[in-house]
């Protein structure tokens, strides 16, 4: 559970990191909905042969919301949990450690990748590849960076898959935990209000009591 000093700091980049994900599809959305949505009767403005209507709008707002709903809970996922405590976690409740093995991949990709990206970026360009500047710099640039990034993940999870067989990760029967992450009571009452408060929503959605 996150405490009022570490919403305080989570809250920030989560606002900002959600702009900058959702921002670029964001802007697409509003401007074909808005001047291009089927059927719309009531005109807001017109510009030539471009009409912009109520409903587009109202269209386009739902949809906003729905995205925003969803890149805030995947973002707050990552600003929030660690991929390591995830895994033990998910063993001691029984998941299978392959499953739980493929959860902190997917979990681990994105970031590592960014991370190979920057130093593979900064390693180019010491050796004297322009990365910035105009499009055809960064277009010439593109093959350089993206070729070491795919061959080095490639690379990745074959080293990884020969370590995790190395410790013996495919033997039978549930593995033995010498640590777990703490489950306090806080933390049990808000994962059940979550789990109370989708259900809700989704009963909620079934008979259309929901306004979206």
């Amino acid at each position: 559970m996150i405490l009022p000093a570490a919403s305080a700091r989570v809250l920030p980049r989560l606002v900002r990191y959600m702009i900058i994900f959702s921002l670029p599809l964001a802007v697409s959305v509003l401007l074909v909905n808005l001047f291009f949505f089927p059927g719309g009767q009531q005109v807001l403005w017109q510009i030539g042969p471009i009409t912009a209507t109520a409903e587009g709008l109202a269209f386009a707002i739902e949809i906003l919301a729905r995205i925003a709903a969803i890149s805030g809970a995947i973002t707050l996922f990552y600003l929030t949990t660690r991929p390591p405590e995830l895994v033990l976690d998910l063993e001691r409740r029984g998941v299978s450690p392959r499953l739980a093995f493929v959860t902190i991949a997917s979990v681990q990709t994105v970031p590592q990748m960014a991370e190979r990206a920057s130093a593979i970026v900064a390693a180019q360009r010491a050796r004297g590849l322009d990365t910035e500047g105009g499009m055809r710099n960064r277009l010439r640039g593109i093959l350089p960076l993206a070729a070491p990034v795919v061959l080095g993940a490639i690379a990745e999870v074959e080293e990884r898959s020969m370590a995790l067989e190395a410790r013996a990760f495919t033997r039978p029967g549930r593995r033995s935990l010498l640590w777990h992450p703490p489950d306090s009571t806080p933390q049990r009452v808000a994962r059940w209000a979550v789990v109370a408060a989708v259900v809700l929503l989704a009963v909620a959605r079934a008979y259309g009591w929901t306004p979206l």
